[in-house]
């Protein structure tokens, strides 16, 4: 790339970033649930959302990323054209939207958001809202046979649920998360998720609490919806090499290991084979299959290999970065963390005020010997590396504050003998710091 091309490149990445900046401005609050701005701005852009390729609708508490690559990556292999819906973004604003395989181009993202721009006028709109839109706009103009399509939050009311219509439905595993939009009741967080459901539609489900299931299925009998549940209609049987068996209605196929880490992976490729075989059952192939095996989702249980981060580190201690943050999660990661090391971990954790982080750290506790606490960058509702080791030690967990990664990482080293693992984790925000630091972005 020449200087002038790196220029050039430099004052759009500036553009667009002031314009995600100004869009962030136009609602006194970040998170706003329900449907009337975002409709009204739809039907101001020309209504893109009654223009989409067929949709896989996705809402859930955990999941619901993974879910979302195992499809993108069956699909490619299919040969078909995958659009994907993300939410967060761990570096760059264009890795929610997924154009046929591809991320948005800063060009089209920065046209695109003056668009929403210039038809909003100033009205007031969140910013999750106005860009939901904004990929929606995307997703038209650029031909696919599929949109993987991501709630943020919750479903009934979330931004994304404006779309009239689904190929299918699927509710990965629920349970208590964003507590101060959702409320601490699983039946009713389960029927809030559920809203994503259509009349008469097929809808694929996770193998869910009894409470949530209560939820889902009181939703479901109103619908008139065709269930396929986890357990009963299909499931999953991982064997010894890392390969499993997928069980539809009585029949075994066998599929590769998959390529994301963990015992959970199993589960999430399930769901994604299901969501497949009802939406696109002409899709549902071997050479489908194959896309098990090289699904990608950055930021989720990913070891490390290369990048500055790794280099202050160096070859001898593994390390490994994972977004997870509410206690579901980490029960995930510690299953994970245990079969990719007999070792205790050092950890490096960093959080929100989101949730307490005790409940975090007490599934952690088993696995870790140690615990180095920051406080994430650019985040006003970061908790302090001293908040953080405070509550550390209130759970029985040895723990000391960093002042950054590169110090957290050199403590380690200073401290652990070689061969200890090591695994940042605690928010999606730091897994983003993380990935730009270690100048190891996601593609």
């Amino acid at each position: 790339m020449t200087a002038s091309q790196t220029e050039l490149e430099a004052e759009l990445q500036a553009e667009l970033q002031a314009a995600l900046d100004r869009l962030t401005k136009l609602h006194p609050k970040l998170i706003d649930l329900g449907l009337g701005r975002t409709m009204a701005l739809s039907e101001k852009c020309g209504s893109p959302h009654r223009h989409l390729p067929p949709v896989i609708h996705i809402a859930g508490t955990n999941g619901k990323g993974s879910v979302s690559a195992f499809l993108a990556s069956l699909y490619e292999a299919s040969g078909l054209r995958a659009h994907v819906y993300n939410s967060p973004h761990l570096c760059r604003f264009n890795e929610r939207i997924r154009l046929a395989g591809k991320l948005i181009s800063d060009t089209e993202l920065v046209t695109i958001l003056s668009e929403i721009e210039a038809v909003n006028d100033g009205a007031p709109i969140t910013f999750f809202e106005s860009t939901t839109i904004a990929a929606f706009l995307a997703f038209a103009r650029h031909p696919a046979d599929i949109l993987i399509l991501e709630t943020g939050l919750g479903g009934k009311f979330d931004s994304t649920n404006i779309i009239e219509d689904t190929a299918v439905s699927v509710l990965t595993p629920i349970a208590r998360d964003h507590e101060h939009f959702l409320g601490t009741d699983i039946t009713q967080i389960a029927v809030q998720k559920a809203g994503i459901m259509r009349k008469e539609k097929p809808t694929i489900w996770a193998q869910q609490s009894p409470e949530a299931r209560q939820g889902l299925m009181s939703e479901a009998e109103k619908l008139g919806s065709d269930i396929f549940e986890e357990g009963s209609d299909f499931s999953a049987y991982p064997s010894d090499d890392g390969s499993f068996d997928f069980i539809w209605q009585g029949e075994k196929i066998k599929m590769p290991a998959p390529a994301l880490q963990g015992t959970h992976q199993v589960q999430n490729a399930s769901l994604a084979l299901a969501a497949m075989k009802i939406a696109t059952p002409d899709a549902f192939t071997a050479a489908a299959f194959n896309g098990i095996s090289k699904a990608k989702w950055p930021g989720r249980i990913q070891e490390l290999r290369t990048g500055k981060l790794k280099d202050i580190l160096g070859a001898d201690y593994p390390l490994w970065l994972d977004g997870a943050h509410n206690a579901h999660g980490a029960a995930a990661l510690v299953n994970t963390l245990k079969s990719l090391s007999q070792q205790k971990w050092m950890v490096i954790y960093g959080a929100l005020n989101t949730r307490p982080p005790e409940a975090f750290l007490t599934q952690l506790k088993p696995v870790t010997s140690y615990i180095h606490t920051l406080e994430i960058s650019d985040q006003p509702a970061a908790l302090s590396a001293q908040e953080l080791a405070a509550a550390a030690t209130r759970t029985n967990i040895p723990a000391m504050p960093a002042n950054s990664l590169v110090d957290a990482l050199a403590k380690i080293k200073h401290t652990a003998p070689p061969e200890t693992p090591v695994v940042i984790c605690g928010s999606l925000y730091l897994a983003g710091h993380v990935l730009d630091e270690n100048q190891t972005l996601p593609d």
